[in-house]
């Protein structure tokens, strides 16, 4: 096994395997009936909001991609430990004469992600930064929300 193929089980499995001893398709074909086919290509495009968390030794740091978002759609909440952000993608709602659309892929819609920590954050001395698509949250430690090692004797 020289690759490996991430596997998403809302597509179809003529796709994923076409060596499966089957004409490609006549796999969709047994299992069409039994569930909405826009259903199923519509969740293949819900984008999921990827995330790096670091810490410091005072903040953790959080870099989230949200592409094609305004910094005014972002709504971040902290909580104690607890993170929270979503943001909105919207297309421009200007329409010129003599265009129409041919095809419209990119996501339209509410994007969520929640995560904790593993200590509390002084959510008053928090900064949030959105450039380039990516949003970057430095999250100071509470000072007294400091963990400390315990040796195991």
């Amino acid at each position: 096994m020289s690759t490996l193929t991430h596997w998403n089980p809302f597509k179809s499995p003529a796709r994923i395997d076409p060596l499966a001893g089957f004409p490609l398709g006549a796999f969709d074909d047994v299992f069409r009936p039994m569930a909405n086919r826009a259903f199923w290509r519509d969740v293949d495009m819900i984008p999921e909001m990827r995330l790096d968390v670091s810490e410091k030794d005072e903040a953790y740091v959080v870099k989230a991609d949200i592409p094609g978002v305004d910094k005014n759609d972002i709504e971040i909440s902290v909580d104690g430990g607890q993170v929270a952000i979503s943001a909105e993608a919207r297309h421009s709602s200007e329409k010129k004469e003599n265009e129409h659309a041919l095809v419209n892929e990119r996501y339209v819609g509410r994007v969520f992600r929640a995560f904790s920590l593993p200590a509390e954050v002084d959510s008053s001395k928090a900064e949030a930064r959105y450039e380039g698509g990516v949003l970057t949250l430095t999250l100071p430690k509470k000072p007294n929300g400091s963990s400390q090692r315990i040796a195991v004797k």
